[in-house]
């Protein structure tokens, strides 16, 4: 019997920043962690800029940033949607590696 190989999806390592240097708490969330805030926090470094490197499979994902309890877009990327709570969410596309 032959196994059959299947086609792994090649996720990719895809990193966020935000300024933010009077935050206490800044967390990355979005669909890929199903909007769950405890799941990427961001760590800051002494300039105030918060960042988060994650894996993500290549696809189109909604995101925000949480920060002090206050969800803010991401204002160095101009691609947003707009979303069911009368703002908006910042969108990343993570493309699939080319061979």
């Amino acid at each position: 019997m032959k196994k059959q190989m299947q086609k792994k999806t090649k996720r990719r390592r895809t990193s966020f920043s935000f300024s933010a240097p009077e935050a206490g708490k800044v967390s990355l969330v979005g669909e890929f962690n199903n909007w769950d805030s405890s799941k990427h926090p961001m760590k800051c470094d002494d300039n105030g800029l918060w960042t988060k490197t994650v894996m993500l499979e290549p696809g189109i994902y909604e995101y925000k940033f949480l920060a002090d309890e206050n969800w803010m877009t991401d204002t160095k990327n101009q691609h947003s949607r707009r979303n069911g709570y009368g703002s908006y969410n910042s969108v990343i596309t993570v493309l699939s590696r080319q061979k």
